[in-house]
């Protein structure tokens, strides 16, 4: 995690547990000649909404000038996470019990590294992934990425 990422998520700490919400991702990227500072929420019941968003937006905006952690003009962004939000944290992955997920592994197992299916459990830091053929358990350590999948 870059330093900007952890000074917001520092910030945004406070600010989310007054608001009863979570935050799920922090981004600092440059994108062509402009930087992007993009913040993910989400709530208990994946209902963000516009209200939400603009309310932390307001809010981090003001810690952010009052704090000055980042050096170059840059554009903030609030959002929820999507239907396909990134699981990260063991909570996430716990949440995710009985959906489809897209897990990417660091290094292949059983011959794969790509898995899409029913996150059929989750303990002890290992998921148990059902694919149409075949359940796979994973690692939390053997994963590159994981997301929510929206099923076609």
């Amino acid at each position: 995690m870059s330093k900007v990422t952890q000074i917001v998520e520092d910030l945004l700490a406070p600010i989310m547990e007054e608001m009863n919400l979570e935050v799920v991702e922090v981004e600092y990227k440059k994108e062509g000649s402009n930087w992007f500072l993009r913040v993910f929420i989400d709530n208990e019941s994946g209902t963000i909404d516009i209200d939400d968003c603009g309310a932390v937006s307001e809010r981090l905006s003001e810690r952010l000038d009052e704090v000055d952690p980042i050096p170059t003009a840059y554009f903030l962004e609030v959002s929820s996470p999507g239907a396909e939000r990134p699981l990260r944290k063991e909570n996430d992955y716990r949440k995710a019990v009985g959906k489809h997920v897209h897990i990417v592994t660091k290094e292949e197992i059983d011959g794969h590294t790509v898995f899409e299916g029913e996150l059929t459990s989750f303990e002890e830091g290992v998921l148990t992934v059902a694919e149409a053929k075949k359940t796979y358990r994973i690692s939390l350590a053997q994963i590159e990425s994981a997301r929510m999948a929206i099923v076609f």
